[in-house]
This record gives C-alpha cells, structure tokens and sequence, in this order.
C-alpha cells in the first residue's frame, strides 16, 4: 500500500486522524508542532505521542521534505532555493535576509495560469496546486537554510506569497497557510508580516478579508482597462471597476492600507498620463504604490526598465499627492530570483526562455515518473 504524503495533511486532518485511531482530538495540534515548529519529521521522535501511534505513523505516511534540487546565491545576499516536490514536479522560494528581518517570497503553486505577459512564471501554465503542508514547509526549509549559512538567532519574520502562481487561485491551501503562520503557537508570524498578493480574483479578495487578517496587495501595472486586458488576462473577468469595489470594502491590515504593485515598463505604461489614471483609480482607497523596474528575462520581448528620470517624475507625480511611492529594486536579479523571473530554473538555465525550462523540467517528470512504474 502507497504511503499519504504527511505534507498534504492539516490540522483538520490529522485530528481527524487520530480519532479514527481511537485517540484524541488533540494530537493534530502536537503534529503540527513537530513539524513546523521543531522541524522534526521522523515519527520515532514525537516523544509526547503514544509508542502504538508513532509506528502507526511511521508505516502509514511518507514524512520526507521536498528534497532541495539548487540552491542559486545572488550577489544581493538573497538566495533561490529550487524544489522538488514529492511527485517530481519542482517549485521555487527566495529567502531575502537583510539587517531588520529575513523575508521569504513563497510560491503557492507549480506554475501560473493567468498568463501576465510581464511574468516568466505565467508563461509556464498552471501544473498543480502546492498544498498547505507544500507553501509551510519553504518556510522550515528557509530556516534551516538560516542555520547553514550561520546566520545565527534569525528566522523567517515576514512572508509575502509572490513566489510562483496566483494564491487567490489557491484559496484554501493558502488561507489555511495564513493561519498558520499567524497562530501564535505554530509561526507567530504577525498579521501585517504575511502578504498576499494578487492579480486580482475579485470574489476571492472579498473571501480573503473575511477569513484571515494578513496584509493585501495587488498586482497591478497599470490603471487603464484594455491595456490592463492586455497584460492581464484577469482583467478581462474582472475590471478595474470591479477590482476596486472589492478594495473599498476590504479591511485594511496595515497602516498603509493596500499595496500595489506596479512593474514599471518603458514606454509602455510609465507615462504622466498613466500616473493620472493610477491617481484616479487609488481615490478613496489607503494606498501605498510599489514601484518596479521590470526585471529582464527571455520572452519578455520589447519590455525593459523605465529609465530613471522618467521613474522619478511618475514618483513625484504620485507622492506630490500624498500617495507613497516607493521604488523597489527586486532582489535576486542576476540568479533569475526576482519579481516575474522565477520559472525553476537552475544556474545554466537562467537565459532559456521560460517554456522551454518548463519543457525540460516536465520530461525529467515523466522520466522519473516512468521509470518508477
């Protein structure tokens, strides 16, 4: 008989599980404990865990962590840690340490179905979702990575879901992810520390605010419905207009309000006109705009960084109207770890255009797949 994969359960899960054993209730809160919290997955060790029901979990699951495949340094201190899943397929974390926290970029699925053209991930298609056990785990595998580089008493603090795939695409696995990281007896992590971004799944934002208290963005690129359309399949479902009646009634988690996101393109949506229209969509709204400069990466053909007078002035333009506007400069740039660029690729990798990576890395798949048959 085939072994459940111990990733794939949650609390739920294994309290339900447990009760099926005869046992107590309770028991799904001491697993999660183990595993996210002592970083131990071998049965043999939940000392608080009855002898009958510790070889009955031995035998029954499969506790292995997604094995790390590459690990990619940028000269920026941040660090892409490439990862196989349990079935052969591949997803990929960015572990970003700095002097007042270490953030973790997660990613929530393997691939990306809203096509973005400005996005290697969305050029890839949508393989699966990740689950719940899948996005915790990048954060334990971070901090051990922490341990590695003996970057002594810090941990993971802050943890923004703009890995690959769309969260909202993910509802449930991410949500339950969310409260786990801000349950003060698993991550602890605070409410306005986890970030969920999206390209905009109305009905799941208006989900979102209800179900969990993390902190909001929106990747939003641009204020003008077509063009919006055009870089933004999801506009098509669902319009600015719609997006930001969603927003108006969303309760804002941090004293900033809402994030946007804002790739800034040249030529191509980085325009005073352009920061007219953003001014005007962002009214009513506590907003704060993050400014970025296109990343490069193959296939994004005729798109490239906003020079920087011209990023400036758009800045200008925003906060001489008290809406704050910072320019991020993504990190992990030269190991294809930054925002739009991650598509598991390893070090040789980083020039081939996202499909043909996502190509090889579906026949290594159905290699190992078949040869394991």
């Amino acid at each position: 008989m085939s072994q459940a994969n111990a990733l794939h359960l949650n609390e739920k899960d294994w309290s339900d599980w447990f009760v099926s054993q005869g046992d107590k209730p309770f028991r799904g809160r001491q697993i999660m404990d183990w595993l996210y919290i002592r970083h131990q997955f071998s049965p043999e060790m939940f000392s608080n865990i009855p002898k009958h029901l510790r070889e009955k979990l031995a035998a029954d699951f499969n506790w292995s962590l997604p094995k790390i495949d590459t690990i990619l340094p940028s000269d920026d201190g941040s660090e892409k840690i490439l990862l196989k899943l349990h079935d052969g397929l591949f997803a990929e974390c960015v572990l970003m340490p700095s002097d007042n926290r270490v953030t973790l970029c997660v990613s929530s699925q393997v691939g990306c179905r809203m096509a973005c053209t400005f996005c290697q991930t969305g050029k890839m298609g949508l393989t699966r979702n990740l689950t719940t056990g899948e996005i915790l785990v990048q954060v334990v595998i971070a901090n051990m990575r922490l341990v590695e580089r003996n970057i002594l008493n810090r941990k993971v603090t802050n943890i923004v879901f703009m890995g690959m795939g769309e969260p909202l695409d993910n509802y449930n696995n991410v949500i339950n992810a969310c409260k786990a990281f801000i349950d003060p007896k698993l991550f602890a992590l605070s409410k306005h520390k986890v970030t969920v971004s999206t390209s905009g799944l109305v009905p799941e934002i208006m989900r979102l605010g209800n179900d969990v208290p993390v902190a909001l963005a929106i990747s939003l690129h641009t204020a003008d419905d077509a063009q919006r359309s055009g870089m933004m399949p999801v506009n098509k479902k669902y319009s600015l207009e719609e997006l930001k009646k969603a927003l108006l009634n969303y309760p804002v988690q941090t004293r900033h309000g809402i994030t946007f996101e804002y790739v800034m393109i040249q030529g191509t949506n980085d325009s005073i006109a352009h920061a007219k229209k953003l001014v005007k969509f962002l009214h009513g709204l506590k907003a704060k705009v993050n400014l970025i400069p296109m990343n490069p990466h193959p296939g994004a053909v005729n798109m490239v960084a906003t020079d920087f007078n011209q990023m400036r002035e758009f800045q200008k333009y925003l906060s001489d109207r008290s809406i704050p506007a910072p320019v991020r400069y993504s990190r992990g740039q030269d190991v294809s770890a930054a925002c739009g660029q991650l598509a598991t690729k390893r070090k040789e990798e980083i020039n081939l255009p996202p499909r043909t990576v996502a190509l090889a890395r579906r026949r290594e798949y159905l290699a190992e797949r078949n040869s394991s048959n």
